[in-house]
């Protein structure tokens, strides 16, 4: 709306002079711009835009490599492309098929070579490189493309399947150093914070793009996932190349994309530095990953827990279960613990805990704080090494037992609140689901539609050990006791459920 068109209105309205009206709207307009000239000269609050990414991108080029692997394939014993039909078992199909792979120059069982492109970053001068474990998985030869296009022949140094990390060495050109960079900090990366990624992809080496840091601590399906969300694109063949921030410090390696085409979509993941660097690191030392283990089943804390375990909030990996002699039995974790730090990192939730206790340095004795009973202790573990998944049955089943009644059978029982029927364990209940002969406590057999143990996961044929911290092996003791909560006034119960051998934590409500 133009001044003149605010006087117009202004003078219908109100009635004022123009001249005073006129001065209002100076002195509005006055007072505008005195706002805006302070917005302009106040300090920004985050990192101006760049003007440009070419100083940055022609100090890092030279350091970003493609890398091409060949791999034997399995071999084409199909019918060759473009023979002419002939009639089964007719002397002409022999002949077409034996005239047709000589022009090819591919015989009947000669193997054929794959070959895949990736990137990856030159982190030592003495020639040692980072990609990703995809990029070289199941290669026979790695052939490393420099920035001046020399190709090189790689050796694998080591690699991890777990965070997707692989270390290789080629020989420098002329026994000269190469160009490196460095890993940054990537904890000290903000969301909103500028990058740029270098890669190979579609086999277009060399190739720039920039975006910013979308999003941290991002979960695509693997156990230790952490990784950082960027809108750079990334595209196939970007993998394992670098994610740089304005410092020229290499912050991620660029992993995967979440795309139904195959093609960026401005959602990208790249694995933190700081991850990256110590499994690279461990790879050059050993030629393998040594991560920490304390062998405990963790689960997280639901909001129907805290009261129970006697938490100001849901926070903290509820131990449900630990493995026997492990380092953390040894050192005097217990089941039902919440830990709240490792090692002097706070541990917010279940999905840290895993990712801590793995950089943890093998062999090291650190703090651990745990909730238990209402209070906060303080224990010390020795941090062992992680050989296998950190997942114990706790007992096979049974095989044969006399099939002999109890002599005093306590009847099944509904337990109203949790929609659930119980029974105590029979032999014909364990053989029926499975049940080992050491395995304690009552077995589910019913379960109501909608109830809140069927909204929990319940299922027929789980183990309920205990109930609010009290074992209960019979349908009688699991009512008395829910009866008591209820007479308490309690808002939830917690219950410790196995499933095929997992032991886990449920909250179940016990107000209508």
């Amino acid at each position: 709306m133009s001044i003149t068109s605010v006087l117009s209105s202004a003078d219908l309205r109100g009635g004022r002079s123009a001249r005073s009206v006129f001065s209002l709207v100076r002195g509005a307009a006055l007072a505008a711009i005195g706002a805006f000239a302070l917005l302009v000269v106040s300090p920004a609050s985050a990192r101006d835009a760049p003007p440009g990414f070419a100083d940055l991108a022609e100090k890092l080029l030279p350091a970003v490599v493609n890398i091409a692997t060949t791999q034997a394939a399995a071999p084409d014993r199909s019918r060759p492309r473009d023979m002419p039909q002939a009639p089964p078992g007719s002397p002409l199909e022999d002949l077409f098929r034996e005239f047709f792979r000589d022009r090819q120059g591919q015989g009947p069982n000669q193997p054929r070579r794959g070959t895949s492109l990736g990137s990856g970053f030159i982190v030592d001068p003495q020639g040692y490189i980072i990609t990703n474990n995809h990029v070289i998985e199941g290669a026979d030869e790695i052939t490393v493309q420099l920035h001046d296009d020399t190709q090189l022949k790689a050796k694998l140094i080591g690699r991890d399947t777990l965070i997707d990390i692989a270390v290789l060495k080629v020989e420098p050109p002329n026994k000269k150093p190469m160009p490196f960079v460095k890993f940054g900090d990537s904890d000290k990366t903000r969301i909103g914070d500028w990058v740029v990624a270098i890669g190979n992809p579609f086999g277009l080496g060399g190739t720039v793009t920039a975006g910013i840091v979308s999003a941290r601590a991002r979960e695509i399906g693997g156990r230790y996932d952490d990784y950082i969300q960027t809108d750079a694109s990334i595209n196939k063949g970007n993998s394992g190349g670098p994610l740089f921030n304005m410092d020229g410090d290499v912050i991620g390696v660029n992993t995967a994309i979440f795309s139904p085409t195959g093609t960026s979509l401005g959602i990208g993941f790249s694995i933190p530095a700081n991850i990256a660097k110590s499994v690279a690191d461990q790879l050059r030392e050993f030629g393998k990953v040594r991560r920490g283990w304390i062998g405990v089943q963790i689960q997280g804390v639901s909001e129907d827990m805290v009261e129970p375990f006697g938490l100001d909030k849901a926070r903290g990996a509820l131990i449900a279960g630990l493995t026997p002699n492990g380092p953390a039995e040894k050192g005097g974790l217990k089941q039902r613990d919440v830990v709240l730090s490792f090692n002097g990192k706070d541990v917010p939730d279940s999905r840290k805990l895993p990712r801590i206790v793995a950089d943890t340095r093998v062999g090291d004795t650190v703090e651990v704080v745990v909730q238990r009973g209402g209070k906060r202790q303080t224990l010390r573990i020795k941090v062992g090494e992680l050989e296998e998944p950190d997942r114990q049955v706790a007992s096979a089943p049974g095989t044969s037992r006399p099939q002999t009644p109890p002599r005093d059978p306590d009847p099944p029982g509904t337990i109203e609140p949790f929609g659930l029927t119980v029974s105590r364990l029979t032999d014909q209940l364990r053989e029926k689901h499975g049940l080992g002969d050491a395995q304690k406590g009552v077995v589910v057999i019913a379960i109501a539609n909608n109830s809140p143990a069927a909204q929990k996961g319940i299922k027929v044929g789980d183990l309920i050990l205990e109930i609010a911290q009290q074992e209960v092996s019979t349908p009688s003791e699991m009512k008395a006791k829910v009866d008591e909560l209820v007479k308490q006034k309690k808002k939830a119960a917690v219950l410790l459920v196995e499933s095929k051998g997992d032991p886990r934590f449920v909250a179940l409500r016990l107000e209508k």
